[in-house]
């Protein structure tokens, strides 16, 4: 069994993706808010829902649109869409991190620190 090879962006590589990033959040977001809506409607028996489950197997394949770009989803309360990009800053591997919110990506944080640790990229970074 092979490894899957993690693809490295550079913060330029990351940020000519995020058009096409941005369209498959919005979808991602879109999807759990219809899941949600329905699942309150019918008071949340979800398991036999047909709609839902048909909902649940196309955000995946959203996720999995990402994940083949080569960058991972990573808000799993879907309120405010999530994006890590692998990336080396300073010779240690680290997450580009954008969120859907903002205009580009602009944030970092190290492989174990997540969102709480995110500090702006360095200026050389962006040229």
């Amino acid at each position: 069994m092979s490894e899957i090879e993690v693809k490295y962006f550079t913060p330029r590589e990351a940020q000519k993706t995020l058009p096409l990033v941005k369209k498959i959040v919005k979808d991602i977001l879109d999807t759990s808010f219809q899941i949600r809506t329905i699942a309150e409607s019918i008071g949340g028996n979800i398991e036999e829902n047909p709609t839902i489950n048909q909902l649940v197997i196309e955000m995946n394949d959203y996720m999995k649109e990402l994940e083949e770009l080569g960058c991972f989803y990573r808000d799993w309360n879907f309120s405010i869409g999530l994006v890590d990009f692998p990336s080396v800053i300073d010779n240690q591997d680290v997450y580009l991190c954008w969120r859907s919110d903002e205009p580009e990506i602009t944030y970092y944080h190290g492989v174990n620190e997540g969102f709480a640790g995110r500090k702006l990229i360095p200026r050389d970074y962006l040229d």
